[in-house]
Parts: C-alpha cells; structure tokens; sequence
C-alpha cells in the first residue's frame, strides 16, 4: 500500500512540475478564457499556485487522467435514438461532459490537443445538427434532438457553452461562424422559441433550458438570447390544459417565466426548493453555473445578490437535508442515496463558500467532498482547506419554509443527540411540490444517523437503467410511490390526500401551529392540515426528547384526526429489519391477499393482522443489530397489519418494504398517539443482547378535546413523563387538572418529569 502511495504521489509530483514548466513557455493568450466561468484574474491565481494547493492539484491530475482516455478513444457523435441509459444517449452525456473538462484543461495547461479535441467534436456536431429531426423516441411533453426530451438537450447545450467558451479566442472567424450557425444558434432556438413548453414555466426544466440558452448567449454575445433566459419569452398563446409527463401544468396564463423568475418562484426565502432536495440538487447545477458566468458577464446584475442571496442560501438549506452520511432525505420524487458527493452539490458548496461570506463550515462539507471545481471558487475553497480553516457543519434543529414567500408550509428536521449518535426526525409540511410532489402532508421519516428507522419510499425510478423504462418513470410512481399509503401519515377511507388529484393539491399547503427547538432536551414541531379529506381536519405535533425513562432519545408523536362523520383511518410506519415481539396476538393467512384495490392499497400484501385488546400495542423489531420498538395507544377493536409492499407488480419494479399499520374502524374523531422508542443493541460475536426490551411501563392519553391533549409515560423505573399540548389559543397562559394535580403553563405546550 505505501509503495502504491509513493508511486501515486511522484506520479503527481511529476506531472505538476512538467507541466509548470511547460505554462512558463506557452503563449498566453493562446489559451485565453472568454471569462464564462473561469475568469482571466481566477486563471492567473490557479497558474500561480499549481503544485502547492493538493486538493486543486488531485482534482485537475483525476480530470487530466480521465479526458485524456477519452482523447485517445477518439471521438463519436452518433445518431440519435435511445433513450436514457441506451448507447446513444450515454455517449452524448459521455462527449458534453469531456468537452466542457478539456476545455478547462486547456485554459489553465496550455496544451492545443483539447483546444483541438473539442474543435473536432463541435465541427462535427455542428455537421450532423442542421438535419436532425426530433428525437425518434416520442415519449416527452418536450422532444429533443439529440436526447429525447429537451432537457437532456440543455444539459448537453450547459456543458457546451463552457467548452466553446474555452477555445473561443483560439479559433479562427470562420470556424466560430460555423459553429453559431450551423449549431449553437438553431440549438438555443430550439430550446426557447421552439418550445415555449419547455422553457417557459417554474420548473427545474425550464431551470435548466434557461441557463442553456442564457450561457451560450454570454458565449456569442447575443443579448437577445441572454434576455430570454432571464426574462423567459414574451408569449401569449399559453395552453392552460398541457401537463408534462408527471402530470403538472405546462404554465398558466400571467405566470412569470426565465431564469429570474425560477430563483423568483422555486425557493422559498429559507432556501427550501419547492420540489424537495433530490431536484434541488439537480436545478442547483444550472442556476449556479448560469450565476457564476452572469457575475463574470454581467456583474452589474448582482446575481447572487437576488432574492436576498438566494442561491447560496439554498446550499445551506440543501445540506441541512441530510442525513449523517450526507445522503438526501428522499422528500417527494427522490432517489435514495442521492447526496452531496454529487458533481452539481460539489460544485454549489464551492461558488456558496466563494460569493457568499467565505464560510468556514463549508470547508468541511468540501473535505468529505474531496474535490473541487476547476476555477477560481475552487482553487479559493482548496486554499482554505490547505490553511486548515475549516470549521464542522453544525446541524442545528430548523424550520425550512416553503413558497416563494416562505408562506406555504415548510419541513422540519428536529435532531438529538445521544453519545455519538444523531437522531433525527424530518417533518413534511409543505405545499404540493408542483409536479414533483407527492400526496404526504403531515408525513414523518425517521433517522438513527445516516440510517433509516422509519422510511420514506422516495420515487419508483431506475435512472438512467434502459431496461426500466428508459430511465424513466414507472407507473407505479403514480400507483404507489405518490400515493398517501407510501408514506407515514393518516389516510381515510384508502383514499389518497385531495383524492390524488393535482389540480386540487396545489392549491393547498399545510400550516405550522408552533415549534420549539429553544430546549436541549426537548426539539417539537406542530402543524395542521385543514383540506387534504373535505370535512376532516389533521393535527400532528411530534417531539424528540431526553428523558430519564429512556437511555437514548425517543419520539413522541400525536396526530389528531376530526371528521364531519364516520371514517376507516390508517397510519402506517414503513420500517425496516425484523420483528421481534409484539403484545398482541396476529394471525398469518396461507394464502396472500391485497391490502386494497386502489389508491396504492393494491400494491401491499396482508401478511397477518390482529386486533388489539389492551391500552398498549407494542411492536419490536431489530434492524442492524439495534432495537426500536413503537408504542401506540390503542383503543379495544383497533385492527394491527403486517404488510409488505410487492403485491401488482408483475415487472417487479417496486422494492418488498414491509409496513406496519395501525387501523382505526368507523371512527368520527381519533388521537392517535404513538412513542418511538430506540433501545439496546445486539452484538454477533459475542452473540449477546443488551437492552432489548421496551423501557416505557405504560403510555396513557390521560386528556384529548379541542383545547389540549395530555400524554403520559411510565417507566420500568417509575419515572413519568407528562406532554400537554394546547391545541388551539397556544400563546396564551393555561392551567389544566390533571392526576388531581393543577398545572399551569404559557405556551403552547409544557413537558413535566418527575
């Protein structure tokens, strides 16, 4: 391993001191950078430091090493005709990613071969495009050309502007005309005034459209272009019934379109981006990289100045949702396992750390990152690291606003810490999410560090896997993963939330009632939901606390359901491991049945059911070798299900997740009270188990009306726990008798141990 090192060290060594050398002889202005992204003054900087900054130096040896290869394969611009995952559609990704990389290679090493290397593959794009039809694939609201929805046409388009930026000075007159009309001005036309229903809404499409067709517009100097990109076009003849293929609406009539009315629309004034983290990691890439060559361009726009500073604050928003492993909390559509070692995460820590105030704490999301971008954001976060100035993230509990206004509804990520371990609960509050979202107000997940106790399903997706659809969505995206069954909170009568219609969603958000994350032993959130059920109204307040009657943190959780009339009420819990006890008895059918016939209840198999018969429902199970167990204050007749997700799903494109779901029959109002509790682990090889058991003696619902709702937990050792909470007029001063005892308390909740 030490002589590996050693060799890959003087590797570097090496090829730091030939090519410093080499710039020492070069022409400078052979390699000049039109200024898009990296700016002349951020060029000299990064020569002046090569070989003394490691971080920068590491980054710019792995992209030499891997643009190289693919200079020694030659090049390929096939004809379009697959979808994502397909050849054709890989090696286009493959030929825009390694141009925009051999351009910043030849701006800062000098060397002609990628000058060269892109001219080429331009030429022969440029070549091929005037006679491409559509794409033959015909699947998208918005066909492209060289992909098969104009989305990946801007991806494309994003990465060739900075690659075209890097030899614009290099190439002859003729050549640059060769290419803006052959290619790069019928490419942006396509994009914008060709298809207004692409880039003319508030979506990461349209993000991303904008920023295509605003960069090459910096490239050519056509202000014209640049002005679409910000200001969107200026159209009249609006069709207020097309829906691209999740399902949204196209654009309305009087909505706002470009770039600036994105940033504008999609966040809210906390950073939160309205269609949750996993695109807002995707959108961050294009309105960063848009951003930075407006601030070289056009600095009099003060674009990271916008809204407040926008854009970096939605890199902090961005972090702050994740989990232990830096992995995104799979809020609407999402990928598990997406996180911030992404390429687009990367890059927007980088231009936060450098336009924002220089953050320390930023330094040490980019360490873990272990890569930086290749101008001068980069090389400023490398030399912050290099001066060892960074600082740990601190994840603190918060409240991220949703709406452009910070106006519809939020998240909360409560978090409590116990030895070395972080517990954290993600609350979804929010607006619909536009087409993105998912039917889930009030839902929770659950993370013991970066693992998932209680889970959100995230998207029914295989990106860019061609046997799964293209890449694309699967149906059962709609039949399940969007469905209010898929995530933990209250469904009535197996009915999604607003009936999983869209148009309805949309208009609502859920509210905040309070939160206080003011106490170190106490983090809680409220919040209400008023019109997912016509005539019921949702309450769910959910804390994390300390507490002597249990050795780690635990969740309490109250939801509150009020109907005009009788209903059927489900809450599941998606968690994962298996069971090890419960205190009520289930039976086991041999033969497999649906849970339901719609709704996403079609997808479930019963596994076994029983119906509780004591005050305490009490579910155990293991899951990596630690014990979780969930209490839940059950009445008489209360039905509990076992099932697994699986059932509908000839193609097997869902996962077989098991649930747990806690079933209330012919009920007009219901409290449904339940207390996470993590406990104990297991040790393999000593093959010993240590505090497997359940610490809470008893859960009781000692008041629930309109006014308050007071839970009490009693320890194996006697302690107790007493939660009030004041369920309307919470600002105010209360006294409430309770055991005999009068308490009194301003606020909208107390907490009392003794």
């Amino acid at each position: 391993m030490t002589s590996l090192f050693q060799s890959h060290s003087l590797r570097i060594f090496f090829f730091l001191f030939i090519f410093s050398q080499f710039i020492k002889a070069q022409d400078q202005a052979s390699s000049k950078s039109s200024g898009l992204i990296l700016t002349e003054e951020g060029l000299k900087k990064i020569k002046d430091n090569l070989g003394q900054v490691p971080l920068f130096d590491r980054s710019l040896q792995e992209i030499k090493d891997e643009v190289d290869i693919e200079i020694n394969n030659g090049i390929e611009v096939p004809i379009p005709k697959d979808l994502a995952g397909g050849y054709t559609h890989e090696r286009h990704k493959k030929n825009y990613s390694t141009a925009q990389k051999a351009g910043v290679l030849f701006n800062i090493l000098g060397e002609e071969k990628y000058a060269n290397y892109i001219k080429k593959m331009l030429l022969e794009y440029a070549a091929m495009y005037p006679k491409l039809p559509l794409h033959p694939e015909e699947r998208s609201y918005a066909r492209g050309k060289i992909f098969w929805q104009s989305l990946n046409d801007s991806n494309w388009l994003v990465s060739m502007s900075q690659a075209y930026s890097s030899i614009y000075n290099w190439i002859s007159k003729e050549e640059r005309a060769t290419l803006e009309n052959n290619l790069f001005k019928p490419f942006a036309d396509f994009l914008s005034v060709e298809s207004p229903q692409f880039f003319n809404r508030i979506h990461n499409h349209s993000t991303w459209g904008n920023a295509a067709v605003g960069m090459i517009g910096l490239v050519m100097n056509d202000e014209e272009l640049v002005d679409l990109a910000l200001y969107g076009l200026k159209e009249d003849n609006i069709d207020e019934t097309a829906r691209d293929n999740d399902g949204g609406l196209i654009k309305q009539k009087g909505q706002a379109a470009g770039f600036l009315a994105n940033m504008e629309e999609a966040f809210s004034p906390s950073g939160y981006y309205t269609e949750g983290p996993y695109y807002q990691r995707y959108a961050l890439y294009p309105f960063m990289l848009f951003a930075k060559a407006l601030q070289n361009k056009k600095p009099e726009l003060k674009i990271f100045e916008y809204k407040d500073g926008i854009l970096v604050k939605s890199v902090y928003a961005l972090i702050n949702l994740t989990d232990a492993d830096g992995e995104f909390f799979p809020l609407n559509d999402a990928q598990k396992g997406m996180s911030y070692f992404n390429n687009s995460v990367i890059m927007s820590v980088d231009a936060a750390y450098y336009y924002g105030e220089h953050n320390p704490m930023l330094l040490s999301i980019a360490k873990k990152q272990g890569e930086v971008t290749l101008d001068d954001a980069g090389l400023a976060v490398a030399l912050g690291l290099k001066n060892k100035e960074e600082q740990e993230f601190l994840k603190e509990s918060i409240i991220l606003t949703d709406g452009s206004k910070g106006n519809k509804g939020g998240v909360a990520i409560l978090h409590s810490k116990e030895d070395k371990s972080r517990y954290s609960l993600v609350m979804k509050y929010t607006s619909q999410g536009d087409s993105h979202g998912h039917y889930d107000k009030l839902s929770y997940s659950f993370y013991n560090d970066g693992e998932e106790v209680i889970q959100d399903y995230g998207f029914a997706r295989f990106v860019n896997i061609e046997q799964k659809n293209g890449g694309g969505y699967l149906k059962e995206n709609t039949s399940w993963a969007k469905q209010s069954i898929a995530h933990n909170t209250i469904i009535q009568n197996e009915t999604s939330h607003f009936n999983g219609d869209f148009d309805t969603g949309t208009k609502f958000h859920s509210e905040k009632y309070f939160s206080d994350f003011s106490k170190p032993d106490v983090q809680i959130i409220s919040a209400k939901e008023n019109n997912a059920y016509p005539g019921t109204q949702m309450h769910r307040t959910m804390a994390l606390i300390n507490s002597d009657i249990f050795q780690k943190p635990v969740m309490i959780d109250i939801f509150r359901v009020t109907g005009a009339k009788e209903n059927q009420y489900d809450l599941p819990f998606y968690y994962f491991g298996q069971i090890i006890e419960t205190n009520f008895e289930y039976n086991s059918p041999e033969k497999l049945e649906k849970l339901g016939s719609k709704n996403g209840y079609q997808h479930l198999w019963k596994e076994a059911a029983g119906i509780s018969s004591a005050n305490n429902s009490k579910f155990t199970w293991s899951n990596n070798n630690k014990f979780y167990t969930l209490t839940n204050v059950t009445k008489e007749g209360d039905s509990l299900i076992m099932a697994r997700l699986g059932a509908s799903d000839p193609q097997f494109n869902l996962r077989r997740d098991p649930v747990y779901i806690w079933r209330k029959h012919k009920a007009k109002d219901a409290v449904f009270v339940s207390v996470l509790e993590p406990h104990g682990s297991y040790n393999p090889i000593t093959e010993l188990g240590n505090n497997s058991f359940s610490q809470i003696k008893e859960a009781k619902i000692l008041i629930d009306n309109d006014e308050y709702t007071a839970v009490e937990l009693i320890g194996f050792n006697k302690t107790k726990l007493l939660l009030v909470i004041a369920n309307k007029n919470g600002e105010g001063r209360h006294s409430l008798r309770i055991n005999n005892n009068e308490i009194s308390w301003k606020g909208n909740y107390t907490i009392i141990e003794n």
